[in-house]
């Protein structure tokens, strides 16, 4: 067994066992330890036993590297997938007519994955591995062929919200193969690396003004060497990457006109990284709506595909129009198709109309020498 087998096999006995062991603390408090059984008292010995291991196997296995999945690309070495965000609200708010739509559209574009990019369950994450949420705003609702394809899913705010690591649990990857839920991880898939990055510790407010809510922190705190390790991860990836494209993915907005607007923390913070290392897009979800946004002070293209359910309308703020190629506040999805020469873009609305297409074509002299040309459809709002 590798180690990264033994780590998802050991990950899977801590899930099963931690329903268990929170149930005894729970009775811990409300008895004395006499009460407990000589089989109570191993099943705790036993998961702080596998917790050890757990965290002794990521520190020996995978220091300094982001987890790395491989996912080839057709024959013909282009690629396509499609984007939603912000979705998971047991088929209310529209999503189930998304759902329709990008079946359709993914059917027709051939599609090879799909990408989320987070707030995968509303309003409050899922409770746990069994909650069923996840079939009743997962499984039940992308139930197109075209769609049963490998969904790659970054976590956001509402997903912290609950259990966190639940969506990150192999157990739900036994209850839909489709599913896979990292923290941050690179998909290289030959033409292409998309790096997804775990955005939500980065926002100050989650952990200085949470308000009502309870914020699921396992696993990232200490938050500072947590962030401090992340982004040293995140830049060696970019510049170890010899892909043709670079996409990031995130939860939460760099640029955005909606609603959320600027995420301060991703500017000063992430930002400059994905600036340094070149990167084509980067993609996220939080502010519900499509948008587009070029940036006038480097070559970054950033897509907001936040519109899988309920869409804010009318809630938008001023940007200029040298950059916004795209605002529209209702929902939708978008999708890419990729080969080594060119990207394209479009956004789709809940009727499945175009809103937004745009073309970005590269020359293949070498990764950083980057000629470009424009091919798009401003839509008006």
């Amino acid at each position: 067994m590798g180690s990264y087998s033994l780590h998802l096999y050991i990950q899977a006995h801590i899930t099963t066992l931690s329903t268990r062991v929170n149930s005894l603390i729970f009775s811990a408090k409300n008895s004395n330890m006499a009460s407990f059984s000589t089989c109570d008292s191993k099943t705790i010995f036993f998961f702080f036993g596998l917790r050890a291991a757990c965290l002794s196997l990521c520190l020996v296995g995978s220091v300094a590297e982001l987890q790395r999945f491989e996912h080839p690309p057709k024959a013909d070495g282009s690629l396509s997938f499609l984007v939603v965000g912000d979705w998971g609200r047991r088929g209310l708010y529209n999503q189930s007519q998304v759902a329709f739509q990008m079946g359709l559209i993914g059917e027709k574009a051939d599609i090879d994955f799909v990408i989320s990019t987070g707030d995968n369950f509303y309003e409050d994450g899922l409770t746990g591995v069994d909650d069923p949420a996840f079939s009743e705003s997962f499984s039940n609702i992308y139930t197109a062929p075209s769609l049963n394809k490998q969904w790659y899913n970054v976590l956001g705010n509402h997903d912290y919200r609950g259990n966190a690591e639940a969506q990150l649990s192999p157990v739900l990857r036994k209850i839909d193969s489709r599913w896979l839920c990292l923290r941050s991880f690179i998909v290289n898939a030959e033409i292409v690396d998309l790096f997804f990055v775990d955005t939500t510790p980065f926002v100050d407010d989650y952990f200085t003004n949470p308000k009502n809510h309870t914020y699921d922190w396992r696993g990232v705190t200490p938050r500072e060497d947590y962030l401090s390790d992340l982004l040293k991860d995140v830049d060696s990836a970019l510049k170890d990457s010899s892909a043709k494209w670079k996409i990031v993915v995130g939860h939460h907005t760099i640029k955005s006109a909606g609603h959320h607007g600027v995420t301060k923390e991703l500017v000063t913070q992430l930002l400059p990284i994905l600036k340094a290392n070149n990167i084509d897009f980067y993609m996220n979800g939080h502010d519900h709506c499509l948008e587009h946004i070029s940036d006038t002070h480097s070559e970054i293209n950033f897509f907001t595909s936040g519109g899988g359910s309920k869409a804010w309308r009318g809630d938008v703020k001023w940007w200029s129009p040298e950059e916004l190629k795209l605002y529209y506040d209702g929902q939708g999805f978008m999708s890419i198709q990729m080969t080594k020469a060119s990207a394209d873009i479009a956004f789709y609305d809940v009727f499945g109309n175009v809103l937004h297409k745009w073309s970005l074509s590269k020359h293949l002299r070498s990764v950083t020498d980057r000629t470009f040309s424009y091919d798009q459809t401003i839509h008006s709002f």
